[in-house]
């Protein structure tokens, strides 16, 4: 087995769960929006690992508001890609571990995983809004599935959890791929 075939049974399972708990259980036939959320997974599987190799991130994501500040610094793609991450976090924690919110953050004023909604939409609103150029040929989110993602939050929120439950299915039965990657 390859270093790079791991990943891509990863990703084929990744690929299958959303599509099937998107399309069939939730309704939503938007394929570029599923491809995103999929992606999405592999990537932060992917992080962890790769922060557990290195024995620390190279940025903590866990300092939204540091991140929140630093885009207000940044301009075009840099501030782009800051808000984007900032989503992708937040919704990667409130889709998949928003038990995991509540424990970890106790000192946050209100309820965690409704901050974190609310940044995660308000952040991928924001990226939305700022030109990608030409990067959304190179495997970057266009502005349009960015913009869904803001609107559809709590949706897609919603349907990761229910990806985390097949997931746990299929683990449960020996299907599901190793999460090492190499």
């Amino acid at each position: 087995m390859t270093l790079h075939q791991p990943t891509v049974m990863l990703r084929r399972f990744f690929a299958g769960l959303a599509e099937a708990v998107f399309e069939s259980e939730l309704g939503v036939a938007d394929p570029p929006l599923i491809d995103y959320l999929s992606e999405l997974l592999v990537r932060f599987v992917r992080l962890d690992i790769t922060d557990r190799r290195q024995g620390q991130a190279a940025r903590p994501l866990q300092e939204i508001s540091l991140l929140a500040t630093e885009a207000t610094v940044r301009v075009g793609q840099a501030r782009r890609d800051i808000h984007r991450q900032i989503g992708d976090f937040t919704l990667f924690w409130t889709g998949l571990f928003p038990e995991a919110l509540r424990r970890s953050i106790p000192e946050v004023a209100g309820d965690p995983f409704v901050n974190f909604c609310e940044q995660g939409k308000r952040s991928y609103l924001i990226a939305s809004r700022i030109d990608a150029g030409e990067r959304v040929t190179n495997g970057d989110a266009t502005n349009e599935v960015l913009e869904r993602l803001s609107c559809q939050f709590e949706m897609c929120a919603y349907g990761l959890r229910e990806v985390r439950r097949e997931w746990e299915r299929h683990d449960s039965d020996g299907k599901a791929p190793p999460l090492l990657l190499g």
